[in-house]
């Protein structure tokens, strides 16, 4: 059976998201950062990303990764785009140009968007307000904001979807790292089609359930 090791609270919900709109059965084995744990090597922590058990599987020490009949797999994105070809179905790509261009889209979020998305959310509510820097806020909105134009103009020409008019891997990828900046609303509201992609994406039972258990799990 396919396992996706990782906890709700990390890149993890890509791999949940995806595997639930397959409607794939998957073993959940909650593995927690090693850096969250005051003390990882106290009696009875929880499995981490330094545990002995979990390096066996993933020798780089992160999460997500993934298991089942042809090995192990990592790197979240990445992930998506091999399950989603795996499995079939009007999510995977359609051809070889579809391939492509989930691929590229996906590594244009991965190197583009990421980090500065991740800099909004943590110093805008994804820290204690004593650590947050909302001059580090405001320069990455900055950045971001040529970025969300690209994605503005792509989906107003292609239906609202990011590859083949249709939901796909493509659009989970870029919905999980767009979300990073969803505490930026200004950046939304000044990008019509990207706000009502996101929202479309987010409205949709897998992401619901999936986001359901995210947030019961203790910060």
């Amino acid at each position: 059976m396919l396992k996706i090791y990782g906890v709700y609270r990390s890149r993890a919900t890509r791999n949940i998201w995806l595997a639930d709109e397959l409607g794939l059965k998957y073993e959940h084995v909650p593995v927690i950062q090693v850096y969250r744990l005051p003390d990882p090597n106290a009696a009875g922590a929880p499995v981490h990303t330094q545990s002995p058990s979990f390096l066996a599987v993933n020798p780089a020490g992160q999460i997500p990764a993934v298991v089942d009949e042809t090995g192990t797999h990592t790197e979240s994105l990445a992930i998506n785009l091999y399950l989603a070809k795996k499995h079939g179905g009007p999510l995977a790509p359609a051809n070889l140009v579809e391939d492509d261009q989930m691929t590229r889209w996906s590594m244009w979020a991965a190197t583009s968007v990421e980090t500065d998305a991740i800099t909004i959310l943590y110093n805008r509510i994804g820290k204690p307000p004593a650590e947050r820097d909302e001059k580090l806020a405001l320069a990455a909105i900055e950045a971001l904001k040529p970025k969300f134009a690209v994605l503005e103009k792509h989906l107003g020409a292609n239906g609202g979807f990011v590859v083949g008019r249709r939901f796909t891997v493509a659009d989970i990828n870029l919905a999980e790292v767009f979300r990073y900046a969803q505490p930026a609303a200004d950046l939304f509201d000044a990008a019509p089609h990207v706000k009502a992609w996101i929202a479309a994406c987010q409205a949709r039972p897998a992401f619901a359930a999936m986001m359901a258990k995210r947030n019961a799990e203790p910060a």
